[in-house]
Order: C-alpha cells, then structure tokens, then sequence
C-alpha cells in the first residue's frame, strides 16, 4: 500500500480509501456480512481510510463500519459526515448545518460508531441559511473537546472552503471527480491545493459505469438509485457507454481493466489525491487496489484527455434537486 498525508493534520492515508455507501443501500441488495468481509480484507491489504455518514443507511452504515471496526480501531483513520437530514420513511428532508445540530449529529455518530472520536468530520453538505463560520466554529469545538480531530467539507465552493479555512484548518475537502466528472478542475482543486486541504474524490469509476461491467440499465437492481440517475437514462446512457468503450480500448492496451485505469488517472493528478471507491465484494476491492500497480505515460495521458475530455458525460451528475445543493 501507498500512503498520503491527510492536510493539516499527522494522519497517513492509504493512497486508496473506501466508500462504504453501497453497503446499506442505493445500490441494490445489502449483505452485512459480506460488507464487513470486505472491510476487513481492506484493513488486511493496508486500507485504512473508511469514509461513511450518518446519512447511509439512515444511521446503518455507521453501525456496520463501526461493528466491522470494533477489535481493529487502530488500524483505521475513520471519517463520517453530517447535514443532510431524512425522515423516518428516508426521504430527504433538507441540509442542517446550525451549532446545536452539528453537536446533536457528532453525539449520534459516535454511538452508532461505538468509537470515543471520529478522525475526520465532514459537513456533507453545505447549508446555506446558516454562515459557514457558525457551522465550521460548532464543528471546531467538538475538535478542542476531543470527540472529533480533523474537519473536513464535502461539495462546497470555492469560496466557502476559503471562509470555513479562515475558521479552523480544513483537513479535506470531498466532492465528486473522475473521467467523467472534471469540473473541480476548474476552480476547487486548485483553491485546496493553495490552502494545503487533501482532495478526496468520491465516485472516482463514475457510480460503477467507468467499470465497463454496466452495459444496459436492465444490468441495474429495480431499486438501484442510479436508475432514476440522469447519466444512466435514455440517449445519456449510450452515449456514456460509448464513451467507457473507448476506455476499455486503452485500458486493454495497458493490460489492465477500465476500473484500474480510471483509478490511475485519478491517482496521478497529485500526490493529493485520495480516491474512496465503493466495494461491496473482495474481488472489486482487489481489483481497485491493483490500480496502485498502473503506469501512465504522457502518451497515455493524452489519449485520455483526448477520449475523455472536461464535460465529455452527457447528463447531470444529479437529478435537478440533487444538483441544487452542490458546489455551493
């Protein structure tokens, strides 16, 4: 394993992390068992960065992460996030990033966790009725108090992650990047990048698409959330498809597989980056770690950004009120 130090902070990274999402739902079918077979293979193989959130699950992941981790807390640099709020039946409720609820959710997590602190804590989405100052202060106590030891955002604009910095030192920043997702490029990388935050890129192979194992929506559970997915819909998904064929084509020529080369490509952007795909079997976790072992040449490069330019996804990475709450 590779490792990659967490900003403003003395934590050292596994080079590739793991998203625990799609253990507890949006996914298809969950199998606890199975999921914490996967985590412990993870901590086996070097991973020791696990990213989840009170939202997962509806506090499931949490508890799973947490059982998974019980005997093994120290191998593990533990991340979990708060704001976004559900109701009892999971439907999203709204964005809650006021000083009272910040403690209330923190409290909860470490419960469902069963840990004493969290080692990075998000605010998983931005909540824009409240100044980030009073939500990233709220979140710099639960720091001085030893529940949490570094704050980190997901989703935020440049601008904000300026302000939250101006607060207290924010270790990561989280948001959506990939081959198919390039619009950080623009102006988030390069603001964390001069304020020395740690980028962690979620859904790096593109919600499983840049796997090249999704040929159809049909290859989709009926209650996978990608279904209702704008880049997974109509003339979006084939021509995305098209777009992962020529993928394929380089990666086969790198003799390796579209996930591993997508992973790379990621990977070595900077030193920086931290990527946190999903895995919910052994097999995929292996064979995302193996990207670790993929060289790419400038050549390689730009045959990349020649099949997969800024932009080149067609569809919005959300559904439109999924979209209204990112980057802000």
């Amino acid at each position: 394993m590779q490792y990659r130090k967490l900003g403003h902070s003395s934590f050292s990274l596994s080079a590739i992390g793991l998203g625990c999402m799609g253990m507890s739902e949006f996914y298809g079918t969950r199998n606890d068992q199975e999921s914490i077979d996967v985590i412990h293979r993870a901590l086996d193989l070097g991973v020791n960065f696990l990213d989840t959130a009170d939202v997962y699950g509806r506090g499931h992941n949490e508890e799973l992460v947490g059982k998974a981790i019980r005997d093994r807390r120290d191998q593990v640099i533990l991340a979990t996030k708060f704001g976004n709020q559900r109701d009892a039946a999971g439907n999203f409720v709204g964005i809650n990033g006021r000083p009272e609820y910040v403690r209330q959710a923190c409290e909860a997590s470490l419960r469902r966790l069963h840990v004493e602190t969290i080692d990075l804590y998000y605010q998983h989405r931005v909540d824009i009725n409240v100044p980030i100052e009073e939500t990233v202060g709220a979140m710099s106590r639960l720091v001085e108090e030893g529940k949490v030891r570094c704050l980190g955002l997901s989703e935020a604009a440049a601008s904000t992650i300026r302000r939250a910095h101006k607060t207290w030192p924010i270790s990561a920043l989280q948001t959506e990047y990939s081959l198919w997702t390039r619009d950080p490029e623009d102006e988030i990388i390069p603001t964390c990048r001069e304020l020395g935050i740690t980028f962690v890129p979620y859904s790096p192979l593109g919600r499983g698409f840049l796997t090249g194992k999704i040929k159809s929506p049909e290859d989709l559970e009926p209650g996978d959330w990608r279904r209702s997915n704008p880049r997974f819909q109509g003339e979006n998904f084939q021509r995305n498809l098209d777009l992962v064929r020529r993928i394929e084509e380089i990666a086969k020529e790198k003799g390796c597989t579209p996930s591993q080369l997508a992973l790379a490509w990621v990977l070595a952007q900077g030193e920086d980056m931290v990527p946190i795909p999903g895995s919910s079997r052994r097999s995929h976790l292996e064979e995302n770690l193996a990207a670790l072992e993929v060289r790419l040449s400038q050549d390689d490069f730009a045959r990349i950004d020649e099949v997969a330019p800024k932009g080149v996804a067609a569809g919005e990475r959300y559904p439109e009120g999924g979209m209204k709450v990112v980057n802000r």
